[in-house]
């Protein structure tokens, strides 16, 4: 009882941050100029956190996903993936029925309760062998399609990249996780430690081709996760704007640093 309500009180305080870096927002907003101001005015401090970031994952959690994916078969941990993507699963099914995506909630809700009994928990996904394919959405996706833009861009410790909207939904998104509906300190740490050094084990490849290319990995990583992020919500289907600078979900102008440099490659 103790923990759930220090769950509680710690949500209550990051969902009032987020609010009140939602209030600073618009003012912000009409202070700088500029599509890349406008969407990332906390450039600075948001380098600092990102560095923070990425030294935390040099120093342990990339070498303890190493380990993890050398040890572990990829069967167990494909397992784990679905395990943890069954939960997101039902997650998903409660947003997609928020935004009125009825056909989709109702899929969701199918590949959950199949996975679960069928899937051992969701262990094995055998809703995919169906045809009924993942449709994760999740709150901050909600809040966009109810018409909330997406804000400043936050670089959060440990969470990484988010933008004000995605951060006044993350604790919500966070307290459906399998971990949180444990009641047990230690198997709450445990799911989450699993949870976190399964996806970094995942994502080995890709980050090592991310270093590999990208010169200014802060940009690069900022403009793909706004990209990412506004089409999410709009589900591919974006519209067009006439002034990319009004446009709150709008990406900034991924700056030169963040692109490969054709020169510099043809050079190696």
């Amino acid at each position: 009882m103790t923990e759930r309500r220090g769950s509680l009180r710690f949500a209550s305080a990051l969902l009032l941050a987020a609010t009140l870096l939602l209030s600073a927002c618009a003012t912000i907003k009409d202070a700088r100029g500029g599509v890349g101001q406008r969407l990332d005015p906390w450039e600075s401090w948001n380098r600092k956190v990102f560095a923070f970031n990425e030294g935390l994952d040099e120093n342990f959690l990339k070498p303890v996903a190493t380990v993890y994916a050398k040890v572990v078969p990829q069967f167990v941990r494909r397992s784990v993936d679905n395990f943890f993507g069954n939960a997101a699963d039902a997650w998903s099914a409660v947003n997609n029925l928020l935004q009125g995506k009825f056909q989709y909630a109702m899929e969701d809700t199918v590949r959950f309760t199949t996975n679960s009994v069928f899937g051992f928990a969701g262990l094995l996904d055998i809703a995919t062998e169906f045809g009924l394919d993942h449709r994760y959405e999740d709150f901050g996706q909600t809040l966009g399609t109810w018409g909330f833009g997406a804000g400043a861009y936050v670089v959060w410790p440990l969470f990484g990249p988010s933008t004000v909207r995605d951060s006044i939904a993350l604790p919500l998104d966070r307290s459906v996780s399998p971990a949180l509906i444990i009641d047990n300190g230690g198997a709450q740490w445990g799911i989450t430690a699993l949870q976190v050094i399964n996806t970094r084990a995942n994502l080995l490849g890709a980050s090592q081709l991310l270093d590999d290319i990208a010169l200014d990995k802060y940009s690069f990583l900022r403009d793909a996760y706004l990209q990412r992020r506004r089409s999410l919500v709009f589900d591919g289907d974006e519209p067009a704007s006439a002034n990319p600078a009004d446009d709150a979900d709008a990406p900034a102008p991924a700056a030169a640093a963040s692109a490969p440099n054709p020169a510099a490659s043809a050079a190696k």
